[in-house]
């Protein structure tokens, strides 16, 4: 059935605004006028834009990750509480912030309303729950204790979040260290250096070798520097195109897994995410290749994402999963060995989940000490910089005093 947004007076004269189902407008307008209100408008509260197109991608999201994560724990207490999954949408409809929010949850009641389950109701959002939401949905519609999945889903998307955070803010102090930096550097070549060369450029004195080498350098980013930007700009575009090709991209992303510090860091990371979902989703019930396929999208590393699907090929060919892991020499070995303990012990989602909390500590201890080696670095080499350019500056002077004496 779908849902109408209405705007009606009630019988003191007041505007009321709010959604309400029914099978056609004219159904709406009926079911208002029953109340003794005067209907204003009616308006069909439209099914959201297809997945990937071009409005759907400009369009921001209903719910942030942080809102989405909320909304599943609070539809998950209210499932425990022992409300049924209509009550419970119409509770967090009335309680939602925003439009937008009550309009998707309003769409996702009349799916459930019309029979639909809760999983398939979600399709009708794409871009907020996403494939994996919805498996790990479906598993607990399917298993009848929806109510205990949504509140292990609501853990494990905390739980993601919280890893991007702290990743997020191990990186943001060198972000912004090396951002004033290169504004700094670029305030002082282009201005300063200029500003003091040109007292003495009436000298018939040469100028040290350093002032020289900095006012060419100055001379180049104000008169070329917007070559300098297009090249960067057009180096830019393609490498974006080059890794839009499969092989190349493969073939760059398994580079960057052997890269000494990052790589250990980033095979970490894509381990942990990989561990988490497949932990979740099994623990949910949904099969283990369709968990294995669900968890492979997840990887950012194309590189680790094709090990996986083969490792997939390997378990639907009657392989153990600690067996097929253990092949691949990208994974962690210590993602094979919990494998190994949960399929012997039965306790597979359990371990799996293990794993991840330790790989996602490990990733977040790798984050701290990169940022660590890398503020000093960045504050050693802008002092550098700077030190350069400042003795560019006062060695014409110096020279200037020695004429002088």
């Amino acid at each position: 059935m779908p849902a109408y947004r209405f705007e009606a007076l009630d019988p003191q004269g007041r505007t009321q605004q709010d959604l309400i189902e029914a099978d056609s407008e004219r159904a709406a307008r009926q079911q208002l006028r029953a109340r003794q209100w005067v209907p204003l408008s009616v308006t069909m509260v439209a099914a959201g834009p297809p997945h990937g197109s071009t409005h759907s991608l400009l369009q921001p999201r209903v719910f942030t990750p942080t809102e989405r994560t909320v909304w599943t724990r609070q539809l998950s207490g209210l499932l425990l509480a022992g409300l049924p999954l209509e009550r419970a949408l119409t509770a967090l409809m009335d309680e939602a912030p925003d439009r937008r929010q009550q309009e998707l949850l309003a769409q996702l009641r009349s799916e459930i309303n019309a029979g639909a389950p809760l999983a398939v109701a979600l399709l009708q959002a794409p871009r907020e729950f996403d494939e994996i939401y919805r498996a790990v949905v479906a598993a607990g519609e399917q298993t009848g204790a929806l109510g205990q999945v949504l509140d292990r889903l609501a853990d494990d998307l905390e739980a993601k979040q919280a890893l991007k955070a702290k990743l997020l803010a191990a990186t943001l102090y060198p972000g912004i260290v090396s951002l004033l930096s290169v504004v700094i550097v670029v305030f002082l070549v282009t201005y300063v250096v200029p500003q003091v060369a040109s007292v003495f450029a009436g000298s018939k004195r040469s100028l040290p070798g350093l002032t020289v080498m900095m006012l060419a350098i100055s001379g180049f980013i104000r008169h070329q520097g917007w070559l300098l930007l297009a090249l960067l700009a057009a180096a830019a575009a393609a490498v974006h195109l080059a890794l839009k090709v499969p092989a190349v991209a493969l073939k760059v992303d398994a580079a960057w897994l052997e890269l000494p510090l990052v790589g250990r860091l980033a095979r970490s990371y894509n381990s942990a995410r990989f561990a988490g979902t497949l932990a979740m989703l099994a623990g949910a019930g949904v099969p283990i290749l369709k968990s294995l396929q669900a968890a492979a999208d997840t990887l950012s590393n194309r590189a680790m994402k094709d090990d996986a699907l083969k490792a997939l090929v390997q378990v639907r060919e009657g392989a153990p999963l600690a067996s097929a892991l253990a092949d691949k020499r990208r994974f962690p070995g210590l993602l094979a060995m919990f494998a190994r303990l949960g399929e012997q012990t039965g306790s597979l989602p359990l371990m799996l989940q293990r794993a991840a909390q330790q790989l996602g500590g490990e990733v977040q201890r790798r984050a701290m000490a990169l940022a660590t080696i890398l503020e000093p670095l960045l504050i050693v080499a802008m002092g550098g910089m700077v030190m350069l350019i400042v003795l560019a500056v006062l060695l014409p002077i110096i020279q200037l005093n020695a004429w002088v004496r």
